[in-house]
């Protein structure tokens, strides 16, 4: 089958990816295209999928093998089991990359990118879910969520524990299993989800935008962003000029 033949080629190129170190950032901060083979792979595939029959086809086998009265609410908690992962490594003895505040900066810094691109493309497609219930199928919130604290796990604790690193892994592809189990999402939407949370988790990992940035040659100039959550949500910047 079609499908299998497409999930056997990324279980070998995720395989590939995490069972080695991606590659590290230069001081210049260019970022190797490498780390993004696999959610660009993953993306490609979800788009592939989209409106074909294999589509329907792999929703049709998961709606016989767990039922169409299948529910299970775990899928809402899954996604954030890596960010507890996160905060809880340094206390089971694991070396963080990162201390508290940026690792917080990175979880909020990259959980809103997946999700702002993930509400574009949904408003955007407009794909009508398998339960029928909205149009909002097209690609998977709960698989880029998941997928972007998975990324984040495995780049703050991979050289110090590659198996509590990777286990944010496991918690991801059961919460896309999920998704389709209850019948909310195709295989296309939880790919195309996955890929999103992939690369945004590694591109906040690796090049930490809004952690601190300096202006000037002469002049030090501390610039950071950080998030605002209140009556509305969003960005503040706070610049402290060093003399």
């Amino acid at each position: 089958m079609k499908y299998k033949s497409i999930l056997l080629v990324f279980i070998v190129l995720v395989t590939q990816m995490y069972g080695q170190k991606i590659d590290t950032l230069s001081t210049s901060k260019k970022l190797s295209y490498k780390p993004f083979i696999v959610p660009a792979a993953m993306i490609t595939a979800g788009v592939i999928l989209l409106n074909t029959d294999d589509n329907q086809e792999i929703q049709d086998k998961s709606n016989n093998f767990f039922g169409k009265n299948f529910h299970s609410t775990a899928d809402n908690i899954l996604p954030l089991v890596p960010i507890a992962q996160i905060y809880a490594g340094r206390y089971l003895g694991f070396q963080p990359k990162n201390n508290f505040k940026h690792q917080t900066i990175d979880i909020v810094v990259a959980n809103a990118t997946s999700l702002i691109i993930v509400e574009i493309l949904k408003n955007t497609i407009k794909k009508e879910r398998p339960d029928q219930s909205d149009n909002l199928s097209f690609p998977s919130g709960h698989s880029a969520i998941a997928f972007t604290n998975a990324a984040l796990l495995f780049n703050e604790y991979k050289d110090s524990n590659i198996w509590y690193a990777s286990s944010g892994f496991l918690f991801a592809t059961t919460t896309a299993v999920f998704r389709i189990a209850n019948n909310k999402h195709y295989s296309s939407d939880v790919l195309t989800g996955a890929g999103i949370g992939l690369a945004s988790g590694i591109l906040v990992s690796y090049y930490n935008p809004v952690q601190s940035m300096r202006f000037g040659k002469t002049k030090k100039t501390t610039a950071f962003i950080y998030p605002q959550i209140g009556n509305k949500i969003g960005f503040g910047l706070l610049i402290k000029p060093n003399y």
